[in-house]
């Protein structure tokens, strides 16, 4: 059955994804420009896929007596806007409109705190395996859909933005492939229009 296509609405939230709020949110800077797209990756217990852990951690639910990882989870707060899980359902747990908690300290050509200006998507994986074609193929397809309503100008890694503190998302994401996968939906975009990605080293 075909996905519904991705579309933002004037409040910041995704048609054809599933919403689950997350409290853990707060305004953007009123003078804020949302033009960069941060990547993560996520996977919890750190290593294992599935399961409803990584939306309890952003929504504040997770029982941490379930795995002794989830221990030294307890004081976090975090959140993205988006996660797109391995089999290529997305989530949304926070308007794009307002600021999730995605980026911790960071900066992005010399500009800090990139959770005021960036919009953070979670892929489910981790640093030590591939990812599923199927979510480079959803990546691209919300980030043209957050394009169509954000100017946004680059596309960066977790790693790219905090640099020494993070690794993801990780040796085995292939920015190629996402950058194909985007490049075949925006091609009627003029070159100096292009969005941004990283260089792999």
């Amino acid at each position: 059955m075909a996905r519904q296509p991705f579309a933002i609405d004037a409040a910041g939230w995704c048609a054809g994804v599933q919403r689950l709020p997350s409290s853990n949110f707060d305004g953007r800077p009123v003078d804020a420009k949302i033009d960069l797209l941060v990547v993560h990756n996520i996977s919890l217990p750190p290593g294992e896929f599935g399961g409803p852990y990584i939306a309890d951690l952003f929504c504040n639910k997770l029982d941490y007596e379930t795995h002794p990882y989830f221990d030294q989870l307890r004081a976090l707060r975090v959140s993205a806007h988006f996660l797109v899980r391995r089999n290529g359902d997305v989530i949304q747990f926070v308007s794009a409109n307002d600021r999730a908690w995605h980026a911790g300290v960071s900066s992005f050509c010399g500009r800090e705190r990139c959770n005021d200006f960036s919009i953070g998507i979670e892929v489910e994986g981790s640093d030590f395996a591939v990812f599923e074609d199927i979510q480079y193929e959803v990546l691209a397809e919300l980030t043209a859909a957050l394009r169509q309503r954000y100017p946004l100008h680059d596309v960066a890694g977790h790693e790219h933005i905090a640099q020494g503190r993070k690794t993801d998302p990780g040796p085995y994401f292939d920015w190629a492939a996402y950058r194909a996968a985007f490049a075949k939906l925006d091609s009627a975009q003029s070159i100096e229009a292009a969005l941004r990605f990283p260089i792999p080293a």
